[in-house]
């Protein structure tokens, strides 16, 4: 608890510094101001200036690991609150008759998996990034993992539909980013997430 007071007390301090980092000229803030995702109130944010040069490769290149990220944080989060509810898959987790249930939730539940399976969930994650998750193959644009396979649908939506429904899946995983971070926060901290469970 004091290092939180203590990190909160440091950062209001850095809050009124003097700023020494240098502003991007507003012809390369202007370069991404249309994109997707420069919406209201924020507009276009760049905050450390990662795309202040204009870069548009560099600027697809995090987009796409933007999309990604929220992606997995929509699956954090839809996980660790139901898992914090109490839902558990029924049966063994091993074949030592470990049960799901067993299974602590958060961060504790690292140290509880048997070896063999952290080892397949980091297998498998690995697979995924390797073989399915290739944004090159095929992508109508960064963050597009259909790779000339799977469509739901995509093809038969206008051009305005698409761009909306993309702008949604990208608030809804900055959003979710943000409530992962603040699941795990709260967990650390010892404060019930869910009230009454």
């Amino acid at each position: 608890m004091k290092t939180a007071v203590f990190a909160t007390l440091i950062a209001a301090v850095g809050a009124f510094a003097p700023a020494t980092q240098q502003t991007p000229s507003s012809s390369a803030l202007k370069a991404f101001q249309n994109e997707l995702g420069a919406q209201p109130p924020l507009n276009f944010y760049d905050p450390l200036g990662l795309v202040a040069d204009g870069n548009v490769g560099k600027f697809n290149r995090l987009r796409y690991v933007e999309l990604k990220h929220g992606r997995i944080a929509m699956l954090a989060t839809a996980g660790y609150l139901s898992a914090e509810a109490g839902w558990r898959f029924g049966g063994d987790i091993d074949l030592a008759g470990t049960k799901f249930s067993d299974i602590p939730n958060g961060f504790a539940a690292i140290g509880a998996l048997p070896t063999a399976g952290l080892v397949q969930i980091i297998a498998f994650i690995g697979f995924l990034e390797i073989a399915v998750m290739k944004d090159v193959t095929g992508g109508e644009f960064p963050g597009d993992f259909r790779n000339n396979y799977i469509d739901f649908g995509w093809n038969t939506f206008d051009e305005a539909t698409k761009l909306q429904k993309r702008a949604i899946e990208l608030n809804n995983g900055r959003a979710a980013m943000m409530g992962i971070l603040g699941l795990m926060v709260h967990e650390k901290l010892g404060v019930n997430i869910i009230p009454g469970v």
